[in-house]
């Protein structure tokens, strides 16, 4: 199954898909890394690996629509069967949602629906919660709203920071992501626009929660 990543940072989920690879563990072929961002670390760690890299970069005034077409272009050319959202910052419009419908899957640090949007660590220690986690969902036109295909779980603590919090759900994600990549690819889950057809068999981890 070819895949497409799109990244804004230090690529750390990136990596993790492509240790999975590596591992013979996630049956997927990388066939391109793009980018919103010239100086996203992860982009340099895709070329070390020989991965074409593309990067459409959205700065402030620039015409959202015209982005969002150019997007879709950059990615088209690359024919993926599978698009994934590895600390990709940005909201898709329709261009990218309508050509590639129910094949877009996104990475998020926090359980979904709970805490959606950009700052889900922070959210979820200033909502009181015990358990925070990572979801990895379908992408549809909302900000994580799509299908929930696969969560994981993780125990909030009473010294936690955002920082110290994240840190751990990214552990979690760096196992889910690729695990959920590769049960799409040996078709264990199929994914359309409206659904998730096949869960994730046992993808949130046994938790005990520890004393406050």
């Amino acid at each position: 199954m070819d895949v497409v990543v799109l990244v804004s940072g230090r690529g750390s989920n990136l990596k993790a898909i492509c240790n999975a690879i590596d591992a013979g563990t996630c049956e997927a072929n990388i066939v391109g890394v793009v980018s919103d961002r010239r100086k996203a670390a992860a982009l340099a760690f895709a070329e070390e690996r020989a991965v074409p890299t593309r990067v459409v970069p959205l700065r402030k005034g620039d015409d959202r629509d015209l982005w969002n077409e150019s997007l879709t272009k950059e990615v088209a050319a690359l024919n993926p069967d599978l698009i994934v959202l590895a600390g990709f910052m940005r909201v898709l419009g329709p261009p990218l949602l309508e050509r590639f419908p129910g094949r877009i899957i996104n990475v998020h640090p926090a359980l979904l629906p709970s805490f959606a949007g950009h700052n889900g660590p922070q959210e979820a220690l200033d909502g009181g919660v015990r358990i925070s986690g990572c979801t990895v969902h379908v992408v549809d036109g909302g900000v994580d709203t799509g299908p929930i295909i696969a969560q994981a779980a993780v125990p909030v603590l009473a010294d936690d920071t955002a920082d110290a919090l994240h840190a751990r759900i990214q552990i979690q994600e760096h196992r889910l992501l690729p695990g959920v990549i590769h049960q799409i690819a040996i078709g264990a889950i199929t994914l359309n626009p409206l659904s998730v057809n096949t869960p994730v068999a046992d993808s949130t981890q046994s938790l005990t929660v520890p004393d406050a």
